[in-house]
């Protein structure tokens, strides 16, 4: 009973925490997709089946669209607090990471119109706010990729000149904020890759993605996140 106390316990604990459910609802949304995605594709009973993982894979996103309406003040607190990133080091890692913040924060007033337009609580078109918001998204991506780059390219130059002692102090610190890091694009990636099929038709591959391949891409990603919410390398507030 104790084994299996802890591994509920955890997953409450997560649950309790907005970021921690946010993650949890957001691996079920893009894991229903990608199973509904697969299994729409096969016999009749299981085309049902896919069907109704995709009906739920919709209605968990929605979720989020909903509560995201109460992000702005934390992403706001968050973009406040970093400023304009006197504590960096380098100024491409500074500047990079201002952008993407001014990225994020705009993001989520455009998410709202496009969701109170389709709520019928304003009249507008909601199509060109989704693909602004998304526009957005994708540009913070874009940028978190860049800096994280930079960052990699910074360790390899600051491992280079470590010697002695401190090389072998340095090389674990700096070996657990690469992998950071890598994973950190690779998330990024899965999203952005996303965000582009979300875009316009005609843009790269926008409108191209079967909904497993979206399921693939979002689970990817929101695996990272969950592994890295756990261990406390997370950023931001979203």
């Amino acid at each position: 009973m104790a084994a299996a106390a802890g591994p509920l316990s955890s997953l409450v604990s997560v649950l309790e925490s907005y970021r921690g459910r946010d993650r949890v609802i957001r691996t079920l949304c893009y894991g229903c997709q990608l199973a509904g995605g697969v299994l729409a594709r096969k016999s009749p009973a299981e085309s049902e089946m896919g069907r109704r993982l995709l009906a739920v894979s919709a209605q968990l996103s929605h979720c989020r669209t909903v509560l995201r309406l109460f992000d702005d003040l934390a992403m706001l607190a968050y973009s406040r607090q970093y400023g304009l990133g006197a504590k960096e080091e380098d100024a491409i890692v500074r500047w990079l990471s201002v952008l993407s913040n001014l990225a994020d924060q705009l993001y989520y007033p455009c998410e709202h119109v496009a969701w109170a337009a389709d709520a019928d609580v304003i009249h507008t078109n909601s199509h060109k706010w989704w693909t602004l918001s998304t526009a957005f998204w994708g540009l913070s991506l874009v940028l978190s990729i860049v800096r994280s780059l930079r960052i990699l390219f910074q360790l390899r130059r600051k491992l280079r000149n470590c010697t002695g002692q401190s090389l072998e102090q340095s090389q674990k610190e700096m070996d657990a904020q690469v992998k950071s890091e890598v994973l950190s694009i690779l998330s990024s990636m899965a999203d952005l890759s996303n965000a582009v099929h979300w875009l316009p038709p005609g843009f790269l591959w926008a409108g191209q993605f079967p909904p497993w391949l979206v399921g693939l891409m979002g689970t990817i990603s929101s695996l990272i996140g969950v592994y890295q919410t756990s261990v406390g390398a997370g950023s931001g507030p979203v």
